[in-house]
């Protein structure tokens, strides 16, 4: 016996339509233990030095079976610059650079990225800082997503790690001090290493 031809249709319907409900983003927020933010600036053509942001945070939506990327948002905390030197982090720290006091966050958001390989994307957006919005583009590494091998509150996590590069003219955000004369340069490498955990 057949059965209906709307039943049929119905469930054939039901199947195809069961896979794309399945694939979904899900919300992953980065692991404040596992981020590491640093920077590297040229210093009168000798050396560059390497500092770091030790305080920030983050979260970004992610679809394991589709690769999409979508709605990121980290967080950084300008005071929290390090760079080994406690003169320079307090220079760094006030109105020539970073202005912490009247800037305390700089935050890069992005509502997609589009992916450039099987685990390369390239993710633009735009970073705010010292007041000022402009664009900025990082290329990340997706390294491995897998049930972590170590519990947290009773459970092992599902965490996903990525590794992420980009840069950009600091005087674009009038953070001009010694520039013209070429002591302290312009461009800031970022390097960015962190472990997400989905939600």
């Amino acid at each position: 016996m057949k059965p209906p031809p709307t039943l049929t249709a119905f469930v054939l319907a039901a199947w195809l339509v069961a896979p794309a409900a399945q694939a979904q983003a899900q919300r992953y927020e980065i692991d404040p233990d596992h981020l590491s933010l640093g920077f590297l600036v040229d210093h009168v053509g000798y050396a560059k030095v390497l500092g770091m942001f030790r305080s920030a945070r983050g979260s970004y939506r992610f679809d394991e079976a589709s690769g999409a990327l979508s709605d990121v948002r980290i967080e950084v905390d300008t005071a929290s610059v390090f760079s080994n030197q406690r003169k320079r982090d307090d220079h760094l720290k006030g109105p020539d650079f970073l202005n912490s006091g009247e800037f305390p966050r700089m935050v890069f958001t992005a509502s997609s990225a589009r992916r450039t390989a099987d685990r390369q994307y390239e993710i633009t957006g735009q970073l705010e800082l010292l007041g000022k919005t402009q664009p900025l583009t990082l290329q990340a590494t997706w390294n491995k997503s897998a049930d972590s091998p170590v519990a947290g509150f009773g459970r092992k996590p599902y965490v996903m790690g990525v590794s992420a590069r980009g840069g950009f003219k600091r005087s674009a955000y009038g953070m001009n001090y010694a520039v013209a004369n070429g002591w302290v340069g312009d461009t800031v490498d970022l390097i960015i290493e962190f472990e997400a955990v989905r939600q």
